[in-house]
């Protein structure tokens, strides 16, 4: 019999730290195996218990979550899920902690209470056994890659007309390390979809505008494609693309049959639509298989796909599932694919 995924929860609220561990512990394959009240004392039950994965709260007494997960990537790595309160403020320090190192998280979107928090259970446990798969994080040694902006090589033939990116867990940090990279003369339209609950895929966008050379935004519906400009499709929505008139723009779409939102099959199968053989796809970190079916699409239409590789992803299920059916034109590291991008546009 396999071994149970060991898990730490830290909360302030003893109601919450039961919560979570019943919600867990509902799971033959898990253990909470202890609990802390704080930071401080989630550090020092790390060292004793050794968990495969941790959850964290953001705000509690003592040390916050944000001071925790810094110590914990420093001195102890392992796979943390946040548990983030669903608002603006909340959006920006979860962001910060996916860039700090965490996998994943969970967001605390709930009126009713306990009726509310009940129905999490299926989404916690799936991350916790996902995540728990993965113990040693590429994505922890991000901030010491070197990240030159790429540069363009303006005499090259532009094959390509829209970079599209898909993402879902691991994804914000991923996308933030490409669209950094990207030169200020960037020559087609970015556009893309992470899944993200509503407040975070605003709050995301204003983050990567703030470190990026292009301008990159949330998407409004109806707004056109702008060359050098990324359009992040909000939370709340799924994203297509659609000619009108002469130019290209945004369309919002609400399809029951689309599971994740906002939709990578969506955003990128109308990709395919609209600009076929020029069509350039990336395909980054995440569980599940979203994003394939709109790939094969892509390649239908002989676009070019990028899928990001085992080694450096947080999950390996969406690039997996492209690569598996043979659809990824190359298969690159994280810190490789920006540079591809430019060679190959």
């Amino acid at each position: 019999m396999a071994a149970k995924i060991k898990v730490l929860v830290v909360d302030d609220s003893a109601f919450m730290r039961s919560m979570i561990t019943k919600m867990l512990e509902s799971d033959s394959e898990i253990e909470v195996v202890g609990t802390a009240r704080n930071g401080q004392e989630a550090i020092e039950r790390i060292e004793v218990l050794k968990p495969d994965v941790v959850t964290l709260d953001i705000e509690m007494p003592v040390m916050n979550g944000i001071e925790a997960l810094r110590h914990i990537m420093n001195n102890n790595p392992l796979p943390v899920i946040m548990f983030s309160s669903l608002s603006k403020e909340g959006a920006e320090i979860t962001l910060e902690a996916l860039n700090i190192g965490a996998s994943d998280f969970i967001a605390k979107d709930f009126s009713n209470f306990s009726i509310r928090i009940s129905g999490k259970e299926n989404e916690l446990i799936n991350k916790v056994k996902t995540v728990a798969k993965k113990k040693t994080m590429y994505l922890l040694k991000r901030i010491t890659l070197l990240r030159k902006p790429v540069t363009m090589n303006s005499p090259n033939r532009i094959k390509h007309s829209v970079l599209a990116i898909g993402a879902s867990t691991g994804g914000p940090p991923a996308i933030e390390h490409i669209l950094s990279s990207i030169p200020s003369d960037f020559p087609v339209p970015i556009v893309i979809a992470q899944h993200m609950p509503k407040l975070f895929t605003k709050s995301f966008a204003q983050r990567l505008n703030n470190i990026s050379q292009i301008e990159v935004k949330e998407a409004e519906n109806g707004e056109a494609l702008k060359i050098g400009a990324a359009l992040i499709a909000p939370g709340d929505s799924h994203m297509s693309i659609k000619r009108r008139n002469n130019a290209v723009v945004v369309a919002f779409v609400n399809d029951a049959k689309y599971i994740y939102r906002p939709s990578v099959d969506l955003l990128f199968s109308s990709t395919a639509q609209v600009y076929g053989a020029e069509s350039f796809c990336v395909i980054l970190t995440g569980m599940g298989n979203d994003g394939l079916v709109g790939i094969k699409e892509i390649k239908s239409k002989n676009g070019y796909v990028i899928a990001q590789d085992e080694d450096t992803c947080v999950v390996y299920g969406m690039p997996r599932a492209v690569v598996n059916a043979n659809m990824a034109d190359a298969v690159l590291p994280i810190d490789k694919i920006s540079e591809a991008i430019i060679k190959n546009l």
